[in-house]
């Protein structure tokens, strides 16, 4: 079971989920940027990953749909502003494809993968918003708990790798 860790938001549009994870980061980092596993640990449970499609290379594009326990789709796409394998993904909604603006952007996500030792990786999501308005939005619609049950998929499926 993944380890909570305390971590601080650097400022009033930011959300911040850090755990430690009992998975080597080259495996988690890999549940992240493989295509054929994202959609099995994405979305939290009852909820579903349909499809993604994931050009993991700065400037490449990313589309996942998650789908809810009712069968309703949940598209979302976004491009990756850098890529540092097994280290760090920066990703944006800001931008679909191309660098095309898409209609509403939402966050910018920051994931970093730190070696600890013992086969653990020190995983830390930091969701940038552009105003505090859709900050309390993302919290109210549950990225605390939505997010740490998918940290939870994400390392149950890392360590079978």
């Amino acid at each position: 079971m993944t380890t909570v860790v305390e971590a601080t938001p650097a400022s009033d549009r930011e959300l911040v989920l850090c755990r430690i994870i009992d998975a080597p980061r080259e495996k988690v980092f890999r549940c992240w940027t493989d295509a054929a596993l994202l959609p099995k640990w994405f979305a939290p449970l009852p909820w579903t990953t349909a499809s993604a499609r994931l050009d993991v290379r700065a400037g490449g594009t990313n589309a996942v749909v998650m789908q809810s326990p009712e069968g309703v789709d949940y598209p979302s796409s976004g491009v990756y502003l850098e890529v540092v394998p097994n280290q760090k993904l920066v990703f944006t909604d800001a931008f679909t494809s191309a660098w095309e603006p898409s209609e509403k952007p939402f966050m910018v996500g920051i994931l970093t993968f730190e070696d600890v030792g013992g086969g653990k990786t020190k995983y830390t999501a930091t969701v940038r918003h552009w105003s505090v308005e859709d900050r309390d939005s993302h919290e109210k619609m549950g990225f605390h708990e939505g997010w740490g049950l998918c940290t939870e998929q994400l390392e149950a499926l890392a360590k079978t790798l």
